[in-house]
């Protein structure tokens, strides 16, 4: 993995490149005129592309979609709770303001910026995420994306995001330290057809929810586990959660009460 810039980088954007390749530990390759195609086949590495207005991680596949941090689903997620609309995640893990939420599986985050507009300012929010420069990219955009919606962008900038595997990071939480352990793990199978979470899939990890991770998150959670998954998942039955059905969605929720 390397660091460039789009083309016809500013001053400003060159820096914020070289600030970002020191913070990731990666080079820091010179654009100059040449095409992304040509840095990556030439250096045999993806690389993440500093921009005006975003970062991008691009693939040396050249059919693959850049990945980029955007708000996905949770603009419109924020604006029916606040017509006073229900959001199932928000009601599966009975989220009220000032409790604390732990998404293991962060993504595109917006189940975590969702349950920060819930939560609120007395409230906690943070989530795992495995892949380095995917940690980085979502930090990074919850931080400075900017919406008309004054609601989602105060939701996005509370939501802290840990670059760690979730099997690792909970081990390092307390006990009943968080009201609500959630996870959303990522599957071959799309679980949905937005194209917008797409590009995430590449680089996703895979890590199943193993029995060691559920005695962790039993010990972590101090109200509830809570999990989103395909409807025919076996997960919800090998770990004893109780399944909220969604006739007309292909996942489910599935809840249990510590």
């Amino acid at each position: 993995m390397f660091v460039t810039t789009c083309g016809r980088a500013n001053e400003a954007v060159i820096e914020e490149a070289l600030r970002i390749a020191s913070k990731l530990d990666i080079p820091y390759i010179k654009r100059g005129k040449k095409s992304l195609t040509h840095h990556m086949d030439k250096n045999e590495m993806n690389c993440v592309v500093v921009g005006k207005e975003r970062l991008e991680l691009h693939k040396r596949d050249k059919h693959e979609e850049p990945f980029f941090f955007h708000p996905n689903s949770a603009s419109f997620r924020i604006k029916r709770l606040m017509r006073g609309e229900r959001d199932p995640m928000v009601d599966a893990a009975g989220l009220e303001e000032g409790m604390s939420f732990l998404d293991c599986t962060v993504g595109l985050a917006s189940d975590s910026i969702i349950a920060s507009h819930i939560v609120g300012p007395k409230g906690k929010v943070k989530g795992f995420e495995a892949n380095p420069y995917i940690a980085h990219i979502i930090s990074e955009g919850l931080k400075k994306w900017t919406s008309p919606l004054d609601e989602l962008n105060e939701a996005m900038s509370r939501v802290e995001v840990i670059q760690q595997r979730f099997e690792e990071g909970l081990k390092e939480c307390g006990d009943q330290s968080m009201d609500v352990v959630y996870f959303d793990p990522m599957f071959e199978e799309a679980l949905t057809d937005s194209a917008g979470i797409n590009p995430i899939r590449t680089w996703a990890a895979y890590t199943s929810i193993t029995n060691e991770v559920m005695n962790e998150a039993r010990r972590v959670a101090k109200m509830k586990i809570v999990m989103k998954n395909h409807y025919q998942s076996p997960l919800f039955e090998e770990h004893g959660f109780e399944v909220i059905k969604r006739p007309s969605s292909k996942f489910h929720f599935g809840v249990i009460s510590v």
